[in-house]
């Protein structure tokens, strides 16, 4: 008799290359992939330099939700690049406003029993309707629409019994929130977490797109939720319901890890500063003055999230001391909740209205003011993120963003009274405008792109042995924040190595661009799960740009050593944690056989001073090659030459 999960059903049904054990490399197939701007101009560089006429995915999309600040020309050169680039290789374009990659993905293209790869680390949203839906960096995106497979690490399964229905005031966040308390930010990675149980079937569609979009945040691979009478009302009310099917786990299906949670039992909960896992009660943290509150956009921006805000401040004021934003999700929410009169209550109430994008999310305006609290429903308060260096960030429920809106201080959002009964409309009001399906003949259609647009560099293969000095040496859960930072600053520049690459670090040691550059080959040491956060590969590149051709880590986060592989840095894991206290800022290490172990061993000898210290390597044979010529572009470059000459 069959156990299987669904995670391992739709797998299966996908594979093109290993087989299904856990932690063997594997290649699946991908039916679907999307872009976002701050990623998509670098995958669309990359596409082009592949020389693909046209994508050869069942769908592909480009979306534009991160950088929408016109400040100057960069972030329109660069949309306009995505729109011409889009039509020249067949992808559906969304334009500037239109909403966030994963939220309009969901509504309108997602499918149960699909792959999807996005270039976003939230992709994994698209669980919440039972597709694998997978973030990656952007190179590996570029090669799924080319038709390549994706390859990963076979991943177990965390499956997630759920019984019982949430109370009042307690919603999808606070149960993402409560597996965050209770495992982590690490406490996914190598997993695919698998929702089940008598209590699924109690959880909306959009409640479990927020579950499933935090998965991130638990180092998860993705989330998979099963596809049922709930995802089937969702698809007819965006007037999809041909595009369901039932979709679930066997009965006694066997997971590699379980756990369970009572929805009946949760209460309001809130993530404390700086980590989405620092988790506590809201009653816990009751008094802390408040003021700014945002609700929507990466997570927690679907009508019910947005109009039950609507509806709790229809009598209501916003406290004096607090600025209250809204940030749709989609054009298509937004559009919804004004027709279902919650437009009138937010002005009302004093709250602003910002346009369908991720915004304050990524740091693109929307920072608070120094040393002040903000409440938001984003998935990550990463220190730094939101533009303030200062900043104190709490991330919660809509519920409990209101309910500080309205009292100016933290409070348990029960102290509100009678909960509002709001629930996701029967049949959505659709309107596709914004959204330009591919064309037919791209024959004639020119790619435009602007001064800011600068090539991909090329990088050099590896040497037989190395030699790095260590420029910097930090500690555990490291984000893409601290590599590589979001922001107002540095995102318009995604699309210019050279000029994104003089922020690499910037928080953490102004002085490292010029300190890599100085060192010729350089080396950077890392604690536990390194490189946490974002899918941006800009993280790989721009270090890679300034010579950093070694990592070396206690452990990484998943997309973050994938990119580093692309790129052509090398991801080493020291063998005895404690050799991590040995190497300090300043050291010259040496790999003697570098080349040679890569190929052949899966562990990299390091010299220090008079003594040698052992790292472990653990990668399939396409990945040492990767390293080996220099990067995954070099790689494809040299495959397709040899098949030329034989």
């Amino acid at each position: 008799m069959s156990r299987k999960t669904l995670s391992q059903k739709i797998l299966e049904q996908h594979l093109v290359k290993g087989k299904p054990v856990p932690g063997e490399e594997v290649g699946i197939r991908i039916d679907h992939t999307f872009t976002q701007d701050a990623t998509g101009t670098m995958v669309y560089l990359e596409f082009e330099k592949m020389g693909i006429d046209r994508v050869k995915t069942e769908l592909s999309a480009s979306y534009v939700d991160h950088n929408l600040l016109q400040t100057d020309f960069r972030n329109m050169d660069d949309h306009l690049f995505l729109q011409t680039s889009a039509a020249k290789y067949g992808v559906f374009f969304s334009k500037p406003g239109n909403g966030i990659s994963h939220q309009v993905h969901f509504e309108r293209f997602g499918i149960p029993g699909k792959t999807l790869l996005g270039s976003d680390s939230h992709t994994c949203t698209g669980g919440a309707m039972g597709m694998v839906a997978i973030g990656a960096g952007g190179l590996d995106v570029a090669l799924a629409m080319a038709g390549e497979p994706y390859y990963l690490k076979y991943p177990k399964i965390f499956g997630v019994k759920l019984t019982g229905k949430l109370q009042d005031w307690v919603s999808g966040k606070d149960v993402i929130l409560e597996m965050l308390r209770r495992h982590s930010v690490k406490g996914g990675v190598g997993y695919i977490v698998e929702y089940f149980g008598p209590g699924v079937k109690n959880l909306s569609a959009t409640d479990r797109s927020t579950i499933a979009n935090m998965g991130a945040e638990l180092g998860a691979t993705t989330t998979v939720f099963p596809s049922d009478i709930q995802t089937r009302r969702y698809l007819q009310s965006q007037e999809r319901g041909d595009a369901w099917i039932e979709l679930k786990a066997d009965q006694r299906a066997k997971y590699d890890k379980l756990d369970e949670i009572n929805l009946s039992e949760l209460e309001p909960l809130i993530a404390c500063p700086s980590s989405p896992d620092n988790v506590k009660k809201v009653k816990d943290v009751e008094g802390e003055p408040v003021h700014q509150c945002i609700v929507g956009s990466s997570v927690n921006s679907s009508f019910r999230d947005l109009m039950i805000v609507c509806k709790i401040l229809e009598d209501k004021k916003i406290h004096e001391r607090v600025s209250f934003e809204i940030n749709p999700g989609s054009r298509q929410v937004l559009e919804n909740v004004t027709v279902k009169g919650g437009v009138i209550p937010l002005l009302n109430a004093g709250a602003k209205i910002q346009q369908s994008g991720c915004l304050g999310c990524i740091g693109m305006g929307q920072a608070p003011a120094s040393g002040t609290v903000s409440l938001r429903t984003f998935p990550r308060n990463f220190p730094g993120r939101s533009g303030t260096k200062d900043d104190r960030i709490y991330l919660c429920s809509p519920e409990t963003a209101v309910a500080a809106g309205i009292f100016g201080e933290i409070r348990d959002p029960r102290n509100l009274g009678n909960y509002p009964k709001v629930s996701n409309p029967k049949k959505y009001i659709i309107n596709d405008s914004m959204i330009i399906p591919p064309v037919s003949d791209t024959a004639k259609v020119e790619v435009r792109r602007g001064p800011n647009i600068i090539p991909f560099p090329d990088f050099e293969e590896l040497p037989e042995s190395l030699e790095c000095k260590v420029i910097l040496k930090v500690g555990d859960n490291i984000t893409t924040d601290h590599i590589m930072p979001a922001g107002n600053t540095v995102l318009p520049l995604r699309s210019n190595i050279p000029e994104i690459s003089k922020f690499v670090y910037k928080q953490v040691d102004p002085e490292f661009p010029e300190k890599a550059k100085q060192a010729g080959n350089a080396a950077v040491i890392g604690g536990e799960n390194y490189g946490q956060g974002s899918s941006r590969e800009h993280a790989a590149i721009a270090p890679r740009y300034l010579g950093v051709r070694v990592k070396i880590a206690k452990s990484f986060a998943r997309i973050h050593y994938s990119n580093l592989v692309n790129f052509g840095i090398i991801p080493l894991v020291f063998e005895n944690p404690e050799d991590y206290i040995s190497i300090k800022d300043g050291d010259i290490i040496r790999f003697p056989k570098v080349k040679e172990e890569i190929l052949n061993e899966n562990h990299v000898t390091i010299e220090l001073h008079d003594r040698t210290i052992k790292t472990r390597i653990n990668l399939s044979e396409g990945d040492r090659n990767k390293i080996i010529y220099g990067g995954l572009l070099n790689y494809i470059t040299r495959k397709a030459k040899n098949r030329i000459m034989n």
